[in-house]
């Protein structure tokens, strides 16, 4: 049994000159037979974490260990050898190539790993019939629908028999009869022997989950109701990529919300006085925090979960 284990990893990236965090020392570990699903809205590094762990992306820190192998530390050849025979991508928007057939389609990763035409195109059938589309196997992209081209995407990914799967929004663009074929598929996929991460913001997959891990997760630890909350002179009240769960008003005193540049520096974005308030975006939206709020003088203030927010904004 093969173990993908992920140990404080962070990623970071500039964006129009600041510093974007969008995973920052997230956990887990998760084996093989297993179907992991990753929840959360747009934008909060769903995307970014399957491209790590399929070695598409090198994070600024953390581990990712897959069946022994250190994926972060793989270069040149070796990730070369594990993008290809380690793990399979279903990506999002299919990414089919539109001129060849579904069959030419599967048959692309192996004929590009120089197995034979006579190979590749059984291997190319077999997975077809495993997806049940082996009527359809000489049709072009144009000629499927959608949940016909997330098949052929999935049985393209399988190409090589990897024991490590990770599927983009695989639903994403399927109506509700396409989603239960796809669905069903990556639910045997997983029994099968195989591990397979699912990033999606789609409820429906989670009710077939092993494991549910929530990118945004909610805050257990807040209270219900409004809350009274006191910061000293330069103490940070919440950091960018931080889970959301108060928006704040202030009563006495002043709040500066800031974002950090790549060179070090601050931006000053706005400051909040008494009876302003901040840091609404991300607990109304259930995103991270997208800046950092720190105390300008000694301050109180009110912090309202969203709900409460929302009544007080409207009353």
């Amino acid at each position: 049994m093969a173990t993908l284990s992920i140990s404080d990893l962070t990623v970071e990236y500039v964006s129009a000159g600041y510093k974007v965090r969008p995973i920052d020392e997230l956990s887990f570990a998760a084996d093989t037979g297993q179907l992991v699903v990753l929840l959360g809205p747009s934008g909060c590094g769903k995307t970014t974490l399957l491209s790590c762990i399929a070695g598409l992306l090198t994070p600024a820190g953390g581990q990712i260990e897959f069946d022994g192998i250190d994926v972060i530390g793989l270069r040149g050849p070796q990730r070369a050898d594990y993008r290809r025979d380690t793990v399979g991508v279903i990506f999002q928007a299919f990414n089919l190539i539109p001129s060849l057939s579904a069959q030419s389609n599967v048959m692309v990763p192996l004929r590009l790993a120089g197995v034979s035409r006579a190979k590749a195109r059984a291997r190319a059938d077999e997975l077809l019939e495993l997806v049940d589309l082996t009527d359809r196997r000489k049709n072009r992209p144009g000629q499927l629908s959608g949940g016909q081209q997330q098949r052929v995407a999935i049985a393209r990914a399988l190409a090589h028999d990897p024991p490590l799967v990770v599927a983009d929004e695989p639903t994403a663009h399927l109506d509700g009869v396409q989603v239960e074929g796809v669905l069903r598929i990556i639910r045997d996929l997983a029994r099968a022997g195989r591990l397979v991460v699912v990033a999606t913001h789609d409820d429906r997959i989670t009710q077939l989950a092993d494991e549910v891990i929530e990118l945004v997760p909610r805050r257990a630890d807040v209270t219900s109701g409004p809350q009274t909350i006191t910061v000293r002179a330069g103490e940070l009240l919440f950091r960018q990529g931080e889970v959301s769960d108060l928006v704040y008003v202030v009563r006495t005193g002043s709040v500066e919300v800031f974002r950090e540049r790549a060179d070090g520096t601050e931006d000053s974005i706005v400051r909040r006085g008494p009876g302003e308030y901040f840091g609404e975006l991300g607990p109304l939206l259930n995103l991270p925090r997208s800046a950092s709020a720190r105390a300008i003088t000694d301050t109180t203030l009110t912090g309202y979960p969203a709900m409460d927010f929302r009544r007080r904004d409207h009353s």
